[in-house]
C-alpha cells in the first residue's frame, strides 16, 4: 500500500531522512517512534504526499510520488483519514459540521452527512457535543473528533501524528483502542508515538510492529514486545 525506496528528504542544508526502504502493506498496523525531531511528522507526511522526497521513491497505492500531479494526489489522499495532533478544525464550525466536511467536499448529500456523523460521533462517544465549537473541546475530545473526521470517508490506512500526545493516559488507551478496532475491521494504521507504555499496551490487542525513526533512518524494530 506505501512503499518507500532509498527515500531521502533534505529541509535546506539538513538531512532529515537518508536511505529509507520498507513496505506498509495493507491492513497493517505500525507505530513510529523516534526522539523529537527525528523526523516522524515527515515521515508521515510523505506517507500521504504532502511532501515528495529529495530522493528516492514512494509508492502510493501503485502510483509513484513522482508522477502523481495535484489532482490526482488529492484523489489518492482521499483514501487515507489524516488525524492532525492539533486537530486542524474550522473554529467557526460546529463539532458535527467539522466532521461532515470530507463528505461535503465530495459532494454527499446531506441527509447521508448526517446519519454518518451521528454513527461516528456515537462511536467515538461524542454525540452529545455535536453542536459544540472546537474551542469548547476537551483534549480528548478533539482527538476523538479527529479521528471521526478521519475515518467518515471510509479510508482504507489512517495515518495519526502523536494523536494521543495531548491526553491523559485513560485518554490515550481509549483513542487507541478506536484505532485497534478500526484496524480489526482491515482498515491500515499508522501512528505515531513517543508512548512506549501505551506500544505495550496494544500487544493484546493488534499485531501490531514498530518502526523506528533515528540517525534519519527508519529501522523496523519488530514486533510489539
Amino acid at each position: 500500500m506505501i512503499e518507500f525506496s532509498r527515500v531521502g528528504f533534505d529541509y535546506g542544508d539538513r538531512t532529515i531522512l537518508s536511505d529509507v526502504s520498507l513496505s506498509i502493506p495493507e491492513g497493517s498496523f505500525h507505530f513510529v517512534t523516534g526522539p523529537s525531531g527525528a523526523g516522524k511528522t515527515t515521515f508521515l507526511r510523505l506517507c500521504y504526499l504532502a511532501l515528495r522526497p529529495t530522493s528516492g521513491t514512494v509508492t502510493l497505492f501503485g502510483r509513484d510520488a513522482a508522477g502523481v500531479d495535484r489532482d490526482e494526489a488529492a484523489r489518492l489522499r482521499r483514501r487515507i483519514g489524516i488525524v492532525f495532533q492539533d486537530g486542524q478544525f474550522l473554529d467557526h464550525l460546529s463539532l458535527a459540521d467539522n466532521v461532515a466536511l470530507p463528505l461535503r467536499i465530495q459532494g454527499k448529500p446531506q441527509a447521508q452527512r448526517r446519519e454518518q456523523v451521528q454513527e461516528l460521533l456515537d462511536w467515538v462517544g461524542l454525540a452529545h457535543r455535536a453542536d459544540a465549537r472546537p474551542a469548547e473541546l476537551s483534549a480528548g475530545e478533539r482527538q476523538r473528533a479527529s479521528l471521526a473526521r478521519a475515518v467518515i470517508g471510509g479510508p482504507d490506512f489512517v495515518i495519526a501524528d502523536e494523536p494521543t500526545g495531548n491526553v491523559d493516559r485513560e485518554m490515550g488507551r481509549r483513542i487507541l483502542g478506536l484505532l485497534t478496532a478500526l484496524n480489526g475491521h482491515g482498515t491500515g494504521v499508522l501512528m505515531a508515538t513517543h508512548d512506549l507504555d501505551l506500544i505495550r499496551a496494544a500487544k493484546s490487542e493488534v499485531a501490531a510492529r514498530v518502526l523506528r525513526i533515528a540517525d534519519r533512518s527508519v529501522t523496523t524494530a519488530g514486533a510489539v514486545l
